[in-house]
This record gives C-alpha cells, sequence and structure tokens, in this order.
C-alpha cells in the first residue's frame, strides 16, 4: 500500500486474519477499513475484527464499486468472495479498472479475499499478491499449550498427557497448516482423552490432507505396507535402509535422498513397493495420478501439478508416489506443449524443493520419458523390478497362502515355484484366490493340487506378451539396478 499498489489478493480460508491484518495497516496508516460481502453489504471495521453499524446496503457488486470510485474520502476495502463477479462480467472489470487508475488521486485500496482468486490480465498489472504467513514451528507449540491449557482449565485443571518426543512430531506434522486450522486439529487430538499420543499422529496426518484435498489428483495412501509383505527386491530394500536416517531424521545430514524411479514389468510389484517404501520409513504416502493432471482448460493442467506439489511440500516429510509417470511426462504426440510444460515445472521442483518428499516414480515404459527426468541429481537410481525368480517365487506364495489364514509349511512351495515361472507377483496372488475360489465352490479347503490347478489355467503375461517383456528386460539389463 505505501508503494501505491491499488489492488491487493490474498488467496486465504483465513478471512478473520486477513481483516486483523488490514487493521493494524490502517491504523499505521490513519485510514477507513470497509469491509463489503455479498450478505452483509458494505460496513465499516472499527479497531477489532468485529463489524459496526451498517454505512449502507451496497449488496450489488456494481453498486458497490460505483460507490467507491465516487467517493472522494481514501479507504481500504475488504471484497470478501468477489472472485465470482470478475468473470466475464466486463462492466465490473471496468470499474475496478477505473478505480485502480485514479488510485493517485484518490488512493482507494481494494483488497480482494477468497479461497482462490484469479485476476483479468486487464487488470493484473494493477495488483499484487500477498500471502498470510503461515505459523512457525514455535508458534505451532504456543497453540498446542493454549488448546492443552484450554482443556485443562475445562477438566478441573488435568494435566495432558503426552512426551517431547510426540510433541515434536505433532509440530512437525501441522506445518504447513493456517493458525485456525492448527488449532482445530489440535483440538481433535486432545479433547477426545485429554492426551497427545502418537496413535493420535495418522488421524491428524490424514485430517491435514483433507483440508487440502486435490479433488482427486492426490490421494492419501493410508493401507502402507511393510517390506516384510513384498517379496524380493532384496537390494531395493538394502538401499533404502541405507539412507532412512538421512531422511527421516530432521538432523540428518544436509545431503537428503530425493527419490527412485521404479521400471519394471506390469504386475511386478512396483506399486507394492511405492507403498513399502512409506511403511519401512514410517511417512505419510500420497498418491499423485498422472493421467488425473490434464484438464480441458489452457493452464490449468499446470495449476493442478503445481497444486499438487505444493500439498506434498505441506504434507512433508511423505513420500510422494507418481504413479506411471509416463502418461503425464511423454513428449509423444501434440498437446499444444502441455507435456513441456508440466515437465518444466516438476523438473524445477525437483531440482529447487526444500522439503522432504521423497519421490516415487513407477513406470512401464521409460521410452517415453525424457532423458532429464531421470537423470540422477533429479532422481537417486532406477531400479528394475524383473519377474521373480524361483526363490522370490516361494516367498510369494508364502506371504499370499499367510495373509489368507493357510500356514505356508503344509504345501510343498518349490513346485509350486516351479508350476509359476515366469510368473509375476500378481499372477501368483490371482492363482491363490483361484484355488480358494475353486475349493470353496466344492465346500474343500485349499489343497496344493488347486494351486497348481490355478497355475496351470493362467497364461502369464511373460508369454502373452513375451516380445515386448523380453525386450524391455533386455532393454534394462545394463541400464539399471535389479531391484
Amino acid at each position: 500500500m505505501d508503494a501505491s499498489i491499488p489492488l491487493v489478493v490474498i488467496e486465504t480460508f483465513e478471512e478473520k486474519k486477513a481483516e486483523e491484518l488490514l487493521l493494524a495497516v490502517a491504523r499505521q496508516r490513519f485510514a477507513q477499513v470497509h469491509r463489503w460481502s455479498l450478505t452483509d453489504g458494505l460496513t465499516q471495521l472499527n479497531e477489532g475484527p468485529r463489524l459496526v453499524a451498517r454505512e449502507t446496503k451496497l449488496n450489488e457488486p456494481i453498486e458497490l464499486l460505483r460507490h467507491i470510485k465516487a467517493s472522494h474520502e481514501p479507504g481500504i476495502y475488504l471484497l470478501c468472495d468477489f472472485h465470482p463477479f470478475l468473470d466475464n462480467q466486463p462492466e465490473i472489470t471496468r470499474l475496478v479498472k477505473d478505480i485502480a487508475l485514479n488510485h493517485l488521486n484518490v488512493p482507494h485500496s481494494l483488497v480482494f479475499v477468497s479461497h482462490r482468486f484469479e485476476l483479468p490480465p486487464e487488470l493484473s498489472r494493477y495488483a499484487t499478491r500477498y500471502s498470510i504467513p503461515l505459523p512457525s514451528d514455535d508458534k505451532i507449540l504456543d497453540l498446542v499449550r493454549e488448546e492443552a491449557k484450554a482443556w485443562s482449565q475445562k477438566n478441573g485443571n488435568t494435566r495432558i498427557k503426552t512426551d517431547n518426543r510426540t510433541l515434536q512430531k505433532l509440530v512437525a506434522t501441522l506445518q504447513g497448516l493456517s493458525t485456525s486450522d492448527v488449532r482445530r486439529l489440535v483440538r481433535a487430538a486432545i479433547w477426545d482423552d485429554g492426551a497427545i499420543s502418537a496413535e493420535d499422529l495418522p488421524r491428524i496426518n490424514k485430517s491435514k490432507f483433507q483440508l487440502m484435498d486435490l479433488e482427486g489428483i492426490v490421494s492419501f495412501e493410508s493401507d502402507v505396507d511393510d517390506f516384510a509383505n513384498v517379496g524380493g527386491l532384496h537390494n531395493l530394500k538394502q538401499w533404502l535402509q541405507q539412507r532412512r536416517a538421512a531422511f527421516v531424521e530432521e538432523h540428518g545430514g544436509e545431503d537428503k535422498p530425493k527419490g527412485i524411479l521404479l521400471l519394471g514389468v506390469q504386475g511386478g510389484g512396483k506399486s507394492l513397493a511405492a507403498k513399502a517404501v512409506a511403511g519401512m520409513w514410517g511417512l505419510v504416502l500420497l498418491r499423485l495420478d498422472m493421467a488425473a493432471l490434464y484438464n480441458k482448460y489452457i493452464g490449468e493442467t499446470e495449476r493442478n501439478l503445481r497444486e499438487a506439489l505444493q500439498l506434498a511440500d505441506a504434507m512433508s516429510p511423505c513420500v510422494l508416489w507418481m504413479d506411471e509417470i509416463e502418461k503425464a511426462m511423454s513428449q509423444e504426440g501434440s498437446d499444444n506443449g502441455t507435456a513441456q510444460r508440466l515437465l518444466g515445472t516438476l523438473l524445477t521442483w525437483m531440482a529447487e524443493r526444500p522439503s522432504r518428499v521423497f519421490v516415487v516414480a513407477t513406470s512401464n515404459d521409460i521410452s517415453r520419458l525424457p532423458p532429464e527426468l531421470i537423470r540422477k541429481g533429479r532422481l537417486d537410481e532406477i531400479f528394475f523390478v524383473d519377474l521373480p525368480d524361483a526363490e522370490v517365487r516361494r516367498e510369494i506364495f508364502a506371504i499370499h497362502l499367510q495373509k489368507r489364514g493357510m500356514s505356508p509349511d503344509g504345501f510343498d512351495l518349490a513346485r509350486l515355484s516351479e508350476a509359476s515361472a515366469g510368473f509375476n507377483g500378481a499372477e501368483i496372488e490371482q492363482a491363490v484366490v483361484a484355488a480358494q475360489f475353486a475349493a470353496g465352490a466344492e465346500g474343500a479347503e485349499v489343497c496344493e493340487q488347486k494351486l497348481l490347478q490355478a497355475c496351470t489355467d493362467t497364461s502369464p503375461l511373460s508369454v502373452v506378451m513375451a516380445e515386448k517383456i523380453a525386450h524391455l528386460r533386455h532393454w534394462a539389463a545394463d541400464r539399471t539396478v535389479p531391484a
């Protein structure tokens, strides 16, 4: 405002916080602050974020802007939820522009506050954007203490049950949220049992994600697994174990692991491995649906990716699983350069992100990916998830039998492994499922013969798509690290 910029855009859900900031500015400038909303019309704010007697109704945006344009007394106008009225309404756009152009004569300041706000191009050059600062770690801790004190006073001065380690994890979990959101989530954790425990953290993480949900582009994966339930992939497990402390610990050194690309045969366990990374490291898992990024409107696809990456930053430390990344980053075909712009946005974020977000990208066809995306420095390593060998097939059979309440000791796993040569992990699981269905239809228990029959009846992908699978395995042999 001191720089005589007439239009200010504040994208926030904290409307009251915006009012408080403007009132603080007004006190320094001895200016009047007015607030407009569709329900209340135009009101004047006094010293404090509450409304006083209404000046005039002025519920219609056009009447409001005409009133401001005709007023010769400078003022700060807080316009709430004004974004629908600038969409294809030339008279309203013109009135805002007139007020902006006349700013040097009558210094009105229009402050647009909404959860999302896009100014028309003819107004954007007269405007600036301001972000309300998010609370620091110390401020979050103060808010937790305030809520704990409030609970204690209402419950006979009973102390909240917690410990310093859990509090530190809670503060890290609440990073990236506004003051009011922090208060709500802390309240929800405390008021049910008068404690802040490690069991509260997953629920708070899920609630935090829901506050920032991106309409299906990013999903919160609560069903994370552990590598104990993943057959094989011993090299990948060892690689992740060596880097766990460096990534998970707050002060694990300056160099942090950045991410990996999992390339492999379909059904080989890439998705399961991505979930197991989060399980092994004890982190939140976010899944970015690359195909859902695309939007028919120009610029919206790139915005979707930017918001998805901002969400990942806000949820850190976390694992970001980019499933089938070639669907969005392939440089083939004509898409008016959208894939190129997406790639530029992603590369910039991967190079400059300060947050602890570990990327697990999965791909079935690396040839469609640009080399600058998969070079060292952007990702740490490329792992190839091959068809399981005989020993790993035995492990996978044992895992799926145990998962369904059957003891692997009652089966000849070596014979089952031999019968399933060329099968991937998903096909072995389906053989167990098929045997279970067949046995259930006969009212019998699953036996080894049923499993062998299910294997015989299955045509694995390595046979159906033999040429493509052979080409992929040959290509990856000298170019990737075996998982």
